[in-house]
């Protein structure tokens, strides 16, 4: 009985094994049918993808089609607006904290940017689905107070899942690090608002004296020596660039910007500020330690009305502008020189296998002159002399609309890496 058994087994096991295969086709090709007659059919069925990368099957070869420019578009209410508070964020410096100091209107928190023609590309910033992406990985802020601003921006909307911890190597405020423990995720900003090599001013010296050196031919190294761990740096300058300064190339003075000073020629900011974006740029093509992603963050504008910085000039206004409201002369210089760097350098990245992107947020800035703290960033009475802050940006506010345009293009990066998969997979 016993052979009997063994005898007729792998029998019994074969048809158990042919049924199952035959209900197993039986359901899978009735799904399968509509692929057949059209290859696109599971990919209509998905809903609209959010950064507007669409795949296709186009010749038996998969292929995407950005159909519309995320940084082209308007700003329209958003009540839901703002997703955190002053009192539930304590990454809010004292010079941002609007709502502390007696901001008295609350409209300037409550837009959100809607894209010329693809409403849903840019959605509102959801916290879970960034940290989830984010899992593992590292971000580096590398610029001025600006880059801080935007960085303290990501961790108040991130406050919404989790508070970072502490994680810091070094004392220095200008150089933390935080880490979210539940996601292995840490972000670090870097101090370097140059981007290049400079000194500051002796203050024990005359007035006279009071220029910036820059070496515009030698990048910051308190960042470039760094970003080799970091899967994702995010570099901006800006202001700093108008502050009186010489300039050193090759170690010898070249020029300057409004140095006032005898045999040297005023060469003016925009060409220090080319040629510094151009020299961090190539930092960055020549690191042979950083293999991540790199996004420039463009230039986020002032909105000084009535004056200069120093000149009693303020931002009062309580609404965005208009989209078709034209940028001031030096904003349109300044994107322009970095627009012209940044594709200067992504040519030669795409030969080097390096990964540039462009976050292009200027124009969306630019519309947004209700967003800074103005005389809200003190106490009214303080008793000393400051100046309104028409340059940093309220927190909550229109800075956290930068991180909606950055979670939207961390989504198109994850869809480039999903069709490269898919076209393998096809090849």
């Amino acid at each position: 009985m016993e052979l009997l058994h063994s005898a007729t087994f792998p029998s019994k096991q074969k048809l158990l094994i042919v049924v199952t295969i035959s209900i197993s086709l039986f359901t899978i090709i009735p799904l399968l049918y509509p692929f057949f007659e059209d290859p696109n059919f599971f990919l209509k069925q998905q809903p609209p993808n959010q950064t507007n990368t669409i795949l296709k099957l186009q010749n038996g070869l998969v292929t995407t089609h950005e159909s519309c420019d995320i940084f082209s578009g308007q700003w329209v209410p958003n009540p839901e607006a703002p997703y955190y508070t002053n009192t539930t964020c304590w990454a809010i410096h004292e010079h941002q904290n609007c709502m502390k100091f007696g901001r008295p209107d609350m409209d300037f928190m409550q837009w959100k940017w809607r894209p010329d023609g693809c409403e849903d590309a840019v959605p509102v910033f959801d916290p879970l689905r960034f940290l989830e992406m984010m899992r593992g990985k590292t971000m580096a802020f590398v610029g001025d107070s600006v880059s801080r601003n935007h960085m303290q921006s990501l961790i108040c909307l991130l406050s919404q899942v989790e508070y970072p911890v502490d994680a810091s190597v070094k004392a220095d405020d200008y150089f933390k690090r935080w880490t979210y423990e539940t996601y292995n995720f840490t972000i670090a900003p870097f101090w370097t608002p140059h981007l290049v090599k400079s000194t500051e001013p002796d203050p024990t010296q005359p007035r006279h004296t009071d220029l910036f050196n820059l070496y515009l031919d030698e990048a910051d190294e308190s960042w470039t020596a760094e970003i080799g761990v970091f899967d994702y740096v995010i570099i901006s300058s800006g202001h700093w660039h108008f502050r009186p300064s010489v300039y050193y190339e090759n170690r010898k003075i070249t020029g300057c910007h409004y140095c006032q000073l005898p045999n040297i020629t005023d060469l003016t900011m925009v060409y220090g500020y080319r040629k510094a974006f151009r020299t961090a740029f190539k930092a960055i093509l020549d690191s042979d330690s950083f293999n991540g992603v790199m996004y420039l963050r463009t230039f986020a504008p002032s909105h000084f009305e009535g004056g200069l910085w120093n000149e009693g000039g303020d931002c009062l206004r309580k609404q965005p502008y208009q989209s078709n409201e034209t940028q001031d002369e030096m904003t349109m210089k300044l994107h322009k020189i970095q627009l012209e760097e940044f594709w200067r350098a992504e040519e030669e990245a795409k030969k080097k296998g390096k990964r540039l992107r462009l976050l292009d947020t200027t124009q969306a800035m630019w519309l947004r002159p209700d967003g800074h703290p103005s005389r809200y960033g003190h106490p009214l009475e303080a008793n000393v002399t400051l100046y309104n802050d028409c340059v940093h940006w309220c927190l909550p506010g229109p800075i956290d609309n930068l991180n909606d345009f950055l979670l939207a293009m961390l989504k198109r990066e994850e869809d480039e890496g999903l069709l490269a998969q898919v076209r393998k997979m096809l090849s």
